[in-house]
């Protein structure tokens, strides 16, 4: 059987970016807050936030719960992180505002 690729999220690369930044994290310190620096290098880190590398699902979760957000913001192109990061209280997203492009479909 053969394997079918996961479909990507397109603003997923921005936000680990915007969820390291905001944590005030170099790549090595995001490894090491995320308790993966034993398994992952800084340039597995970049690959993710400049979009060349997919994140596993676990990793995925240790940036939700890094950034006090589900799953779903990081993964869901029409949700925003919130701009308080961490999130104080695990926080559901911002709907994004269509836009008149996207209002057509």
């Amino acid at each position: 059987m053969a394997r079918v690729a996961r479909p990507k999220s397109a603003r997923l690369p921005e936000k680990l970016l915007q969820i390291r930044l905001a944590l005030e994290l170099s790549q090595d310190g995001m490894l090491q807050r995320l308790g993966l620096k034993e398994k992952l290098s800084r340039t597995t880190v970049s690959a993710y936030e400049v979009g060349t590398g997919q994140p596993p699902l676990p990793v995925l979760l240790e940036y939700a719960r890094a950034a006090g957000v589900w799953v779903d913001v990081l993964i869901d192109d029409e949700l925003d992180l919130p701009e308080r990061l961490p999130s104080p209280t695990k926080h559901e997203g911002i709907r994004r505002k269509l836009t008149a492009r996207a209002k057509k479909r």
